[in-house]
């Protein structure tokens, strides 16, 4: 009888593109290959078996093959057999690297069966493995190149590739690759957006969820059997609503029925940790499912948080005017202060640099004088509104696009101009480097710059092109501005929805004077430079 010398582990590996392939690779045939070959090797003994089912071979992370390398390393086996090579690892330097030297290293004897490679008698030579190791990681290439080329189709199709739906939609049971609403978590999506444009802040908003017992994104999912995400921010399993989960919800821009897919990805197929792609490789699709919220409502959440949005400590309210005011001396924001006189509370607004010597006046007024001349300046400014649409009322639609499209093509213009000076400053780095004028470490943060800089401005003017495309084809949203303003005909008091609606900023030049800086301020000058040119 032969005397055991070796103690081996079995390692079985099968990712999902192999399960594709059919039967062969499967982990039941993979372990009944490797135990029909041992049963002529006895000097070998099986003391343990390792599988990582599900896992692609590129990378080297894999647990059942991490918890391999802990019983070589611990010195408790001395032995591994593999199907073939291209179980082992499909990435070439780092397969080589194992066979190379790390096996030997521990004195690990290694057998990949199909491809006749046994380190024990040293059976296939050196070239024939580095020619399977190459030609296993052209495989995984391959199918990644494959695999990136279906999705990216999809995707610009407008077809929805994500796992999991995020929360207020669901797959549609006719198409997989389509959203529909979630009758239920839908109208909580838009109660959330209710809240944002009534004041709430985010933590009252979650505060508001948790007291009504909603369950939160996560919970109400797993609650449900949907699909739901398992790593990154996902929730714990008794999660409730957050501050953090109401934002996320309030910045997506799904909830308009705009399907914006592919925001991060993997630099290549070799690499596992994701990273967030420029805005320019985004694929965008419009009106891909039904919104949920409008999109002028998301737009002004947006500016919304964007503001100042401190809460008031009585009522978990953002105050009315909070990140709207401006100093008309020094131009910095303005604060809240509140101060007793009478047994009453008195509230007043005044510009913090004062004390500081940053302002040159002392620029402060009453909270009850700036409600009044506001709901005066609004009322005054939505007659003129009013007065302006029946004066245009008989104007071409297409002559008011094409007003809105000459303002958008300016700032693409100007947008260009700007990408130019960029892209010659960028040039000269390298010269600058050469030439003993930069360092190294001054050129790579100059160019990382200048590159974010340019996609911040390409991605711009996407958006504005697409924009002039819509406002020609008279079905932009800024035509409909007036509405904005005509839906507090009857305004009798200022609130926080309708000063952000309405407003931009508001300057205080004294204790009785304001200047009012109104949205959709460019729209009401092309409408009125409009109407000049049809009067003259």
């Amino acid at each position: 009888m032969q005397t055991i010398k070796y103690k081996a582990i079995i390692y079985i590996r099968l990712s999902s593109a192999d399960d594709k392939q059919g039967e062969s690779d499967s982990v039941v045939n993979q372990r009944k290959l490797i135990n029909e070959w041992l049963k002529n090797h006895p000097e070998i003994e099986v003391v343990a078996e390792k599988v990582d089912d599900g896992w692609s071979g590129i990378l080297f992370d894999r647990p059942a093959f991490k918890e391999m390398m802990e019983e070589i390393e611990a010195g408790r086996v001395n032995c591994c057999v593999c199907k073939d090579l291209s179980r082992l690892g499909r990435e070439y330097i780092e397969t080589g690297r194992y066979l190379r030297r790390i096996f030997p290293a521990y004195g690990v004897r290694f057998v990949a069966i199909n491809d006749n490679i046994d380190t024990l008698n040293d059976s296939g030579d050196d070239l024939t493995v580095s020619l399977k190791s190459i030609i296993n990681d052209a495989y995984c290439r391959d199918i990644s190149i494959k695999t990136r080329s279906a999705l990216n189709v999809k995707r610009a199709s407008g077809d929805y590739v994500g796992a999991c739906c995020v929360y207020g939609y669901r797959k549609s049971e006719e198409n997989k690759n389509k959203l529909e609403l979630d009758e239920y978590a839908s109208k909580i999506v838009r109660d959330i957006f209710t809240m944002k444009l009534g004041g709430y802040s985010a933590a009252r908003i979650a505060d508001s969820l948790n007291a009504l017992g909603v369950l939160s994104p996560y919970r109400y999912k797993k609650d449900r059997g949907l699909p739901h995400p398992k790593k990154n921010y996902c929730d714990k399993d008794d999660a409730k609503w957050s501050p953090h989960t109401v934002i996320r919800i309030l910045q997506n821009e799904i909830y308009t029925g705009t399907l914006i897919q592919g925001k991060i990805g993997t630099p290549n197929y070799k690499l596992k940790d994701l990273q967030r792609k420029p805005e320019a490789e985004w694929h965008r699709q419009e009106n891909a499912h039904e919104a949920i919220v409008s999109k002028a409502n998301f737009e002004l959440v947006q500016r919304l948080m964007r503001l100042d949005t401190r809460t008031s400590p009585t009522d978990d309210k953002v105050y009315v005017f909070s990140g709207l005011l401006i100093c008309g001396c020094c131009g910095n924001r303005m604060i809240r202060k509140s101060a007793p006189g009478n047994g009453k509370r008195y509230y007043n607004y005044w510009c913090p640099t004062t004390k500081k010597g940053g302002c040159a006046r002392s620029v402060m007024m009453k909270e009850d004088d700036l409600l009044s001349c506001v709901l005066d300046s609004v009322k005054a400014h939505i007659g003129n509104v009013a007065s302006l649409e029946t004066l245009i009322a008989n104007l071409n639609a297409e002559k008011v696009g094409g007003e809105i499209a000459d303002k958008l093509t300016e700032q693409v213009s100007e947008n260009e101009r700007r990408l130019e000076k960029i892209r010659e400053f960028k040039a000269g780095l390298y010269e600058n480097m050469v030439s003993g004028n930069l360092s190294k470490e001054e050129h790579k943060a100059l160019k990382a710059k200048y590159t974010a800089d340019a996609d911040v401005l390409i991605a711009a003017n996407e958006r504005l092109r697409r924009e002039i495309d819509e406002a020609l084809s008279c079905k932009h949203e800024r035509l409909a501005w007036m509405e904005h303003f005509k839906q507090f005909a009857n305004l009798d008091a200022i609130d926080r929805k309708t000063v952000a609606i309405l407003i931009k900023c508001i300057r205080i030049i004294g204790k009785r004077e304001i200047e009012i800086e109104f949205n959709y301020h460019a729209e009401y000058e092309a409408a009125f430079a409009l109407l000049a040119k049809e009067v003259s």
